[in-house]
């Protein structure tokens, strides 16, 4: 097992990302779970419930950037420990709210603290891990979304088993205080990479490292094409797992309990698609891994959404849409770092995966919108192929990175 040749500073930084992004996670997933809900307790539309998803992932958006700029200024760890206390405590807030424009203003705060967490985690394992492991080691975080969203889902069964439904989705959000305790493992564990000290002290000594370097005419192409790439990804993503239970629950008529059951086996084959993506992406290298993920996805989103099947068979096809729709993530926070310079690492990375999330967020709304006059699973299986097109398109002009020593790159 690779994780065997890492040393400990290695594993506790593992071991920090892999529960900061699990958390995240749960937090953004516990939405999508209490949209049913929400519907009938306050008469929000599906638009309404759109444009919250859309919300919180336009601020997501601009968290993650921030956050990477941020990073490269003041340290990844310190940084790590601000966007967790802020997602868990507007988690927390939005089971306060009562209305449609209440929980939209806490949902898209809590985006700030979202976005940011994926950013700076995805750097520091990046710069963390030698370049043998990086694509393993950066999947591995990846995979903890399984982790958290299945958490996520259990909690969900679990809640609504013992509360009646308008306390439950209460309580669920209240929940997503908890991993507020991530804060004080990481303060008193994980430490800079050398990497990032060295690359300061340059910095400090020779000017240089401003974060709008990334769009200067040695980046421009670098971070146009790899913006387009995550945009593809992240548009495919959200249109599907938005509305997937909200399209089982009214379009397919299943239970609470059948809609956690068919969601239980796409989270499985989402985080065995992650971790198996993590060791294609370096072994087969990073671009090969994108497309081959982003073809088998949208064949997939297809025939789960536009192809009348039963529902034993739809179960039997939650498995691999989970693997596929999940697993194209793996390599990309490996190969954002690679693609940027040591001083503008934070910067390129948190703009051009938190581009595809801004641009990408449109997609549920744009969904939600559409299925007012379409059915919602032809809507989302158009929004996710689409998506994935752009991911193909989007890897031919980029350079392929595996292997690459972050210390001497560039």
């Amino acid at each position: 097992m690779w994780i065997a040749e890492t040393s400990k500073a290695e594993r506790k930084t593992l071991t920090a990302a892999f529960a900061g992004y699990g958390v995240d996670a749960f937090d953004y997933m516990i939405y999508t779970f209490v949209i049913p809900t929400l519907i009938a307790a306050w008469g929000m539309t599906k638009v309404e419930a759109g444009y919250i998803a859309t919300g919180a992932l336009i601020t997501s958006a601009i968290g993650g950037w921030a956050a990477g700029v941020l990073a490269d200024k003041y340290g990844r760890v310190r940084v790590l420990q601000w966007t967790v206390m802020w997602f868990t405590f507007f988690t927390f807030l939005s089971g306060f709210t009562n209305s449609f424009e209440q929980l939209f203003f806490t949902r898209a705060m809590q985006g700030f603290g979202f976005g940011g967490e994926w950013s700076v985690g995805a750097v520091l394992i990046a710069e963390m891990i030698q370049a043998k492991h990086r694509g393993k080691a950066v999947g591995l975080v990846q995979s903890s979304w399984a982790v958290g969203w299945a958490v996520a889902a259990i909690a969900f069964w679990g809640v609504y088993a013992v509360l009646p439904a308008e306390q439950a989705w209460r309580v669920l959000f209240w929940l997503g205080i908890l991993p507020a305790i991530l804060i004080f493992y990481i303060r008193r564990n994980i430490k800079d990479p050398e990497v990032f000290h060295a690359t300061r002290a340059k910095v400090q000594a020779e000017g240089g490292g401003h974060f709008l370097e990334i769009f200067s005419p040695r980046n421009l192409k670098t971070t146009v094409f790899a913006s387009l790439l995550s945009t593809g990804m992240m548009g495919a993503y959200y249109a599907v797992t938005t509305w997937l239970p909200t399209f089982l629950k009214v379009e397919r008529k299943l239970s609470v309990l059948g809609t956690s059951g068919y969601l239980l086996v796409l989270i499985l084959g989402s985080f065995i698609g992650y971790l198996t993506s993590a060791y294609l992406s370096d072994r087969l290298g990073r671009r090969r891994c994108f497309m081959l993920f982003a073809t088998c996805a949208g064949l997939l989103v297809f025939a789960y959404t536009h192809i009348p099947i039963t529902d034993q068979l739809m179960l039997f096809l939650g498995f691999p849409l989970g693997f596929f729709l999940s697993g194209i993530f793996s390599g990309m926070g490996a190969y954002l770092a690679e693609l940027f310079p040591n001083e503008l690492r934070g910067s390129g990375q948190g703009f051009c995966y938190n581009f595809g999330r801004a641009v990408g967020a449109f997609f549920p709304a744009a969904v939600g919108y559409l299925s007012t006059s379409m059915p919602l699973g032809e809507v989302i299986g158009l929004f996710a192929a689409g998506g994935y097109i752009l991911v193909i398109v989007a890897c031919l002009p980029l350079p392929e990175t595996q292997g690459l020593e972050l210390a001497h790159s560039h």
